[in-house]
């Protein structure tokens, strides 16, 4: 029997055929941390609004700067750092922009004007914008196929656990110590991950093929999933299944003849989403409260509905086994249903309660699992890019929520027609996905890109 290894292996097919690997989970557990803190400081400003107008008499209205403040850095860090990720390497802009939405956070907590705070969630927002669609980017280049789905929305749940888990701590912590806390822990946290980042976090394997390098630095990452025999290998190339002109990457990928259509459809459907996200996270506690409820009971219920997001994992199940496109779609429709509902019920807490959790369950699942569902629709030359656009202009649909909110109030509109009014973008992200599965560009015959020795 000759046990010589080959000499050529293709990345995916050794992604495919080995089980998951303890140094893949490592992979997951490092990207999913990165989501988890990410969601956790973005949502940090939303659970800390009450206790901001109390402290420095701060009307309803003037709120709207400092909330989209970080909305309008995490579009400018999610615009650059896809191409830069494409060009450099996703470990590096990883972290690069956990360091900065660190340490912008925690000096955030030291802000004593609206204005210095609204300057802070900026540049943490630059951080925020950049590191998450990169997390995801590399967690799917170390998935297998058949699993890439699930994988990856497992690992983005840790945005909307990170977000409710900042309503429990900061419903505890601020009434002990202040709504500065919550800030100084949201920049803490990720200055102890980053440690771990540097010291444990490889680059795609993908993206080291796609660009080139040593057969020999890939073999090494490769043989911590399929054994120290792949270290030997000579020669890796790199198989797509998706029409890519040759020499192209970053943004003429995704604005080429093939993708431009699918690419819109996912920035319109991702926009939409955050409109439902950012309006309802940012201003629920405060609607509540206006609505009868404490402040604590407010921060408590809201918190509800960032947490539902866990149901994207059951999303990846489907995704992997059937039409993507239209199961997320169903997702959107059902999250219009249930966005109405919550206007409904405001007069009975229980109610209420259900309403606002089936409404996170349904939305966050559908939300969480657009990034998969973009990392599979673009190569590997396109994907950070691709991904990162997708959300970087979906961060203008959270700044259009986080307004829209206070537009609806200022008409003195009543609590069930604000959100009859936010049910809608459900119903367009929906048909945007129909729009996107219709459009969608044939798979090529596998072309692979080899790297010789």
């Amino acid at each position: 029997m000759n046990d010589t290894p080959p000499t050529t292996a293709n990345v995916q097919a050794v992604l495919n055929e080995h089980p998951f690997s303890r140094f893949q989970w490592i992979i997951f557990t490092l990207c999913f941390c990165i989501v988890l803190l990410d969601g956790f400081d973005t949502a940090a400003i939303g659970y800390i609004a009450p206790s901001l107008m109390a402290e420095w008499g701060i009307a309803k209205s003037a709120l709207g700067p400092v909330l989209s403040a970080a909305l309008f850095g995490l579009a400018g860090g999610a615009l650059c750092a896809g191409p830069l990720a494409d060009r450099f390497g996703r470990k590096a802009v990883l972290v690069a922009s956990v360091l900065v939405f660190a340490l912008a956070c925690l000096a955030s907590g030291y802000s004593h004007s609206l204005e210095h705070l609204t300057v802070w969630r900026f540049i943490t927002g630059l951080g925020l914008g950049a590191a998450m669609p990169n997390a995801v980017t590399l967690m799917s280049e170390y998935c297998p196929d058949k699993r890439r789905a699930m994988i990856t929305n497992a690992m983005f749940c840790g945005f909307p656990l990170g977000a409710a888990f900042g309503g429990f701590l900061a419903a505890w912590m601020i009434p002990h110590f202040g709504w500065r806390s919550v800030l100084y822990l949201g920049g803490i946290a990720p200055l102890l991950l980053l440690v771990l980042l540097v010291l444990l976090l490889p680059e795609s394997v993908r993206y080291m093929v796609a660009r080139g390098a040593a057969p020999q630095r890939i073999g090494q990452v490769l043989a911590r999933i399929a054994g120290p025999a792949v270290a030997n290998i000579q020669q890796f190339v790199l198989t797509e299944h998706k029409p890519v002109a040759q020499g192209q990457r970053g943004i003429g990928v995704v604005l080429s003849r093939s993708y431009w259509i699918g690419s819109v459809m996912l920035w319109v459907a991702y926009f939409m989403g955050l409109v439902i996200f950012y309006a309802l996270i940012n201003w629920m506690p405060v609607l509540f409260k206006e609505g009868g409820l404490d402040p604590k009971t407010a921060t408590l219920v809201a918190a509800l509905f960032p947490l539902g997001g866990v149901g994207a994992i059951a999303f990846g199940w489907l995704m992997d086994r059937f039409e993507a496109n239209r199961i997320i779609a169903i997702g959107y429709a059902l999250t219009a249903a249930a966005i109405w509902w919550i206007g409904q019920v405001a007069g009975n807490l229980g109610w209420l309660v259900v309403a606002v959790f089936a409404a996170g369950t349904i939305m966050n699942t559908a939300q969480s699992s657009l990034p998969a569902l973009a990392a599979a629709f673009y190569p590997t030359e396109g994907r950070a890019t691709g991904v990162a656009w997708m959300m970087a202009i979906g961060r203008f649909g959270g700044i259009a929520g986080s307004f829209l909110v206070a537009a609806l109030a200022a008409r003195e509109l009543s609590f069930s027609q604000i959100f009859t009014v936010l049910a809608v973008p459900g119903l367009i992200a929906m048909a945007a996905l129909l729009v996107k599965q219709i459009a969608a560009p044939k798979a090529a015959p596998p072309a692979a890109a080899p790297i010789a020795s």
